[in-house]
């Protein structure tokens, strides 16, 4: 029986209420009335229940569609501005002992080149990130207790925070690892985690079983229940995301959405981000062998729907989009990207990485200049910013600002700031210069008098060679 507010995953992602929600959005999606009044409602910028956001997901009239993508592009613009925010993967390790059909990780992969990384390893990886410009990171690992124990990712993320190279340094680190104990989400907490991310893959409890046969990553509910127990264990930022591919899109785009009203109402703030993977080629994997694939238009409007059914969370697309595919989604809700970005285990200190090592095939090779370059020439600004973790505005601080429309206050002048240490620091002259022309350009229009002082007197400050100012 679906209720939001229970603890079970088989009730606050009840599999009933899904189905007869894709049935009420399937025999509505031609009322036209209803569909308008839903966009009308929008204009609240209180988001949308999952039922109200998959039918305007299934409605199919080009009039109602475009209405959606103005109505994400209007509300993207309230709450984010032309920001957006840049981070890489880190992959640590890929030894796994799951057997996941669609991930070339899984154990019975004999042909991937299986690795880890020391801790000196881990150190050349962070200067080669800290080279090109990066300031977040999110690292990735397998689940492995024996190779990839807890004390390993925690000794990983000191090993992260420590290295300070030239005006190089990592001021933030997300973590992607298996779900686990209330216990070590404490523990990743009091290490400096920010954001813990975990992907569903699929809400459909038969499918996930069937995708993960065997390993602890099989255990739906233990899966499912993974960011309460973070929460409980004081990690108050977490990022959900399904992989688009693995099970019918209606229904795993409906789970999502339960899943933050469950966060929403358990916690009393949602998820920090949701991401929207596709399904892609691997080491072992086939995605033409998975059915469920959804087509460009259809990802558009999946974003579209999302950033107007959750207004105050970050979405992010990583490099497994093409260059066209993330240009066509930036404008509708996208709030943050992967950059210069290697899925393989130490790809990116070493000249010559083994691609046999990767996670999946990248569809966007740039480097990280050229990906500023090209933000940068669209319009939008490039965002290294940390600022809220750094300052403690995080889970229902940070929304609770949002909300209230006062996060602009503090995240255009961080990002005009962290894009001139970039400029100065890492930028090639190209896009040095096109940095600079928007810096002056948008700190013009920073409103607040006394900040715009700040703003420029910081700016000047950089020029002088100091670093790291935040509001």
């Amino acid at each position: 029986m679906y209720d939001k507010y229970s603890m079970k995953a088989e009730e606050f992602i009840d599999d009933g209420e899904i189905r007869a929600s894709i049935a009420w959005a399937e025999e509505n999606k031609t009322n036209l009335e209803l569909v308008n009044q839903l966009i009308d409602k929008t204009d609240e910028l209180k988001g949308l229940s999952h039922r109200e956001a998959l039918l305007l997901l299934l409605c199919e009239d080009k009039d109602a569609i475009q209405r959606i993508f103005k109505q994400a592009e209007k509300i993207k613009q309230a709450f984010y501005g032309n920001r957006i925010v840049i981070f890489a993967p880190l992959y640590l390790s890929n030894y796994c002992v799951n057997g996941c059909l669609y991930c070339p990780y899984h154990y019975k992969n004999k042909t991937i080149a299986r690795r880890k990384l020391t801790q000196e390893e881990i150190k050349q990886e962070v200067i080669a990130l800290q080279d090109m410009g990066h300031k977040r990171l999110a690292l990735e690992t397998g689940e492995d207790p024996v190779n990839c124990p807890i004390d390993y990712v925690l000794e990983s993320m000191k090993t992260i925070y420590s290295i300070k190279h030239k005006n190089g340094a990592i001021r933030r680190v997300n973590v992607n690892i298996a779900a686990t104990t209330v216990e070590n989400y404490r523990k990743l907490k009091e290490a400096g985690i920010g954001t813990y991310v975990l992907f569903q893959e699929t809400y459909n409890k038969e499918q996930y079983e069937y995708l993960h046969p065997t390993g602890p990553k099989h255990n739906y509910a233990y899966h499912t229940e993974a960011m309460d127990r973070a929460m409980e264990g004081g990690i108050d930022d977490v990022g959900c995301g399904v992989l688009f591919g693995l099970n019918l899109y209606k229904y795993d785009f409906t789970g999502l959405l339960m899943h933050a009203e469950h966060l929403e109402a358990v916690h009393g703030v949602g998820p920090h981000t949701i991401s929207v993977p596709r399904l892609r080629n691997a080491d072992d994997v086939n995605a033409d062998d998975f059915k469920d694939g959804i087509s460009d238009e259809l990802f558009q409007r999946i974003v579209a729907v999302l950033r107007i059914a959750v207004p105050y969370t970050g979405i992010i697309i990583s490099t497994r989009e093409s260059q066209h595919t993330r240009e066509m989604v930036l404008r509708y809700g996208v709030s943050q990207i992967s950059g210069g970005s290697r899925t393989t285990v130490g790809g990116y200190a070493e000249e010559h990485q083994d691609e046999n090592s990767a996670q999946f095939e990248i569809s966007d090779h740039r480097s990280l200049d050229e990906v500023v370059h090209w933000l940068l020439e669209n319009g939008h600004i490039p965002s290294f910013c940390t600022a809220c973790y750094r300052e403690g505005r995080t889970g229902d601080r940070f929304m609770s600002l949002v909300k209230a429309g006062q996060i602009r206050n503090c995240c255009l002048p961080n990002a005009l700031m962290t894009l001139k240490e970039y400029a100065d620091d890492y930028a090639s002259e190209d896009t040095r210069r096109l940095a600079l022309e928007i810096i002056d350009k948008e700190a013009a229009t920073i409103p607040n008098e006394k900040v715009r002082e700040k703003v420029y007197e910081h700016l000047n400050d950089i020029d002088g060679g100091m670093r790291d100012f935040r509001f």
